[in-house]
């Protein structure tokens, strides 16, 4: 049944380009809300003044919009730091928040010589223990941080993926809300937005777990229950590597310019990691129809964008030629005769950019690189081919004249041929494509 009372959220912080990783998060969450009947905030996390970029906004709101995810609402955490500020006033004065001055140097120290004691690396909580006057002079010899004080019990909750978790507060280290140059960081920014915006839903890489017990806490901390969290399984490459060595190259942006299909994507998107077959569909609503997050998995999951160019292929050869007319337009193709263009190619067609290469085939001809063994045979076959315009029945009484005349048959005759008339070794039935073609091959 709908639940409007549902919302959902993603983060992205505005500091790079998307990449499939981040889209995963960002469907999964979708998906739920909009099967829900709820509310998808896109929520920017720029609160790092100097690494959040407009460009980087406006590539995520291009990016999604192309896949078709819509949000409801759109939100900047760079307008709300007032309202953090507040929250860390209500936590320090209720005694969860303290103010620490260790060096990164120093922690380091620390956290190496915990390891060679066999001791977790848990920060100690020194900054407790210290006077008022030495919280005065390193203040102001080198500024402090506030780190958040966990209470040391066990932490659970039931995840929507991994089940029912438990994790021990003391084994994990009190974390840093403020920074010392005053910057909020994510944990306590997240935690103000998903308690005021009423989220719901929090789907996430499992890598969050940790992050997601201390939230727990600075939730309830601030007078909140959490929401309903759920962790997916990590992306790895297509033989179980580190995914975050090639995010470069698996930017959004790059597979569109790729000319990868929106729904090609999505729909391996919203499968992978599950128990359920990948079913190529034909719109965002259709996958969050058939969205179900407990059939989600805990294991690595493999990418391999090569997965894609299949899906993109057979997403275009569905299509209605209506939808490919932009493509036809920026080819040059006359409007009488994109019908019948697309009847003959749409199953051969790996990306929209292949449209105008067959039109050049079809108004051009090819210049084909024929073997030398296949040079003479292929000369004599083209002398024996009539001028256009071509019927249907060129290509079979052509075809037919040639093994007579050379004695070849099956693939040294036709793979050679085809060849010759289009420059490619696959491509449509050649009795379909031949009428198409106004100009005679040239060797």
């Amino acid at each position: 049944m709908p639940d409007t009372r549902t919302v959902t959220r993603f983060a992205p912080s505005p500091t790079g380009l998307l990449h499939v990783g981040n889209l995963r998060t960002a469907l999964l969450n979708w998906m739920i809300a909009r099967k829900a009947g709820g509310t998808f905030i896109l929520r920017l996390d720029d609160t790092d003044p100097e690494r959040s970029k407009t460009e980087y906004a406006d590539a995520i709101r291009r990016d999604l919009e192309w896949l078709g995810l819509d949000w409801d609402r759109e939100e900047t955490q760079s307008a709300r730091l007032d309202r953090y500020a507040a929250a860390a006033d209500e936590m320090r004065a209720a005694g969860r928040l303290y103010e620490a001055f260790e060096t990164p140097t120093e922690l380091d120290l620390k956290r190496k010589k915990q390891l060679n004691m066999g001791k977790p690396p848990v920060y100690d909580r020194a900054a407790l223990a210290l006077s008022d006057e030495d919280r005065d002079r390193l203040r102001a010899e080198r500024g402090g941080h506030w780190r958040f004080k966990l209470d040391q019990s066990r932490i659970e909750w039931t995840d929507g993926i991994l089940g029912d978790l438990s994790i021990d507060a003391a084994s994990v280290s009190d974390p840093v809300l403020i920074r010392g140059d005053g910057q909020v960081l994510y944990t306590i920014a997240s935690v103000v937005d998903d308690t005021d915006m009423g989220v719901t839903h929090v789907v996430r890489g499992s890598d969050h777990v940790t992050n997601t017990a201390t939230q727990i806490q600075i939730m309830a901390a601030l007078g909140h229950d959490h929401p309903a969290f759920a962790h997916h399984s990590l992306l790895t490459g297509p033989q179980g590597e580190a995914l975050s060595k090639r995010l470069g190259t698996l930017a959004l942006r790059d597979l569109r310019e790729d000319g990868i299909e929106p729904m090609a994507l999505l729909s391996l998107m919203a499968r992978l990691g599950s128990n359920q077959p990948i079913t190529l569909r034909d719109s965002p609503a259709e996958l969050a129809e058939h969205f179900d997050l407990s059939q989600f998995g805990v294991a690595p999951t493999k990418f391999d964008v090569a997965d894609l160019r299949p899906l993109t292929a057979a997403r275009l050869a569905a299509l209605p030629r209506s939808a490919v007319d932009a493509e036809f337009e920026a080819a040059g193709v006359p409007e009488d005769a994109r019908d019948a263009v697309w009847a003959v190619i749409h199953e051969n067609v790996d990306r929209r950019s292949d449209i105008a290469g067959w039109w050049q085939l079809m108004t051009e001809g090819a210049t084909p690189d024929i073997p030398e063994e296949d040079r003479g045979f292929v000369a004599e076959a083209l002398a024996m081919l009539p001028e256009a315009p071509w019927t249907a029945s060129t290509w079979s009484d052509w075809t037919a004249a040639v093994k007579d005349r050379t004695g070849r048959k099956g693939k040294t005759l036709f793979k050679p041929l085809r060849h010759a008339v289009t420059g490619r070794a696959n491509g449509p039935d050649m009795g379909d494509l031949m009428p198409l073609m106004r100009a005679k091959p040239r060797i």
